[in-house]
């Protein structure tokens, strides 16, 4: 589903101006869910968005991608965390909270509390540049609390850092080739290893235990 609305985002077009025109919603629609839904990595539709305006002769093209990116991130965060204080809320919870629980380990959603004491809002900046980290920090926030207003104010800069971590993953695939989807399967390539580092050392550090407790 990612790979193929990334392509589909770096061969919608031909013309620079019908592009614009249709990729740009595309990158923000697919951004906004991808956000609701965290099991798509929307760092590599970013990281395509920048490649494609990468090779673009409009100036403004690489601050459409990484704004457009920015604020359908943002959008969904704020979207995702209002539903989820409605959960907290409810006598009975909700299947939301119940799934952002489900994928926030115990260890790391302790961790992210800890966090969130010693250093405030500011560890959503950080929660949205390590992979998996979002919601495991989201979770401890909506479980201590946090105000959507103080949320949202530690989620514009996050959103902006996370925006511009991954436009700058398109720039440099683009730069490495002429081509415009070379850049995109380059760019997409590393965006999924990068997000997919912390579930492999996961598995790999229980499978080490698991090992040493029958051992």
């Amino acid at each position: 589903m990612i790979t193929g609305g990334a392509l589909a985002l770096a061969f919608t077009v031909t013309p620079e101006s019908t592009q614009q025109a249709a990729g740009y919603p595309m990158l923000f629609v697919l951004v906004v869910l991808g956000s609701l839904l965290p099991v798509v990595p929307t760092g590599a539709l970013v990281s395509t968005a920048a490649v494609v305006a990468f090779h673009q002769t409009a100036w403004f093209s690489l601050l459409l991608a990484f704004g457009v990116g920015a604020l359908a991130a943002f959008l969904g965060d704020v979207a995702l965390y209002w539903l989820g204080q409605r959960g907290v809320r409810s006598k009975n919870g909700s299947r939301l909270l119940a799934t952002l629980r489900d994928r926030a380990a115990p260890d790391h959603l302790e961790q992210a509390r800890r966090k969130l004491d010693d250093h405030g809002v500011v560890v959503l900046v950080l929660s949205r540049l390590v992979p998996a980290g979002r919601i495991p920090v989201m979770l401890a926030c909506l479980l201590g609390d946090m105000p959507l207003r103080t949320f949202v104010r530690g989620d514009i800069p996050a959103c902006l850092a996370w925006a511009g971590a991954y436009g700058l993953i398109g720039i440099l695939g683009g730069s490495l080739f002429d081509e415009p989807w070379k850049g995109v399967v380059a760019a997409v390539a590393l965006t999924l290893l990068i997000s997919g580092v912390p579930a492999g050392w996961r598995r790999l550090r229980r499978g080490r235990v698991a090992a040493h407790d029958g051992g």
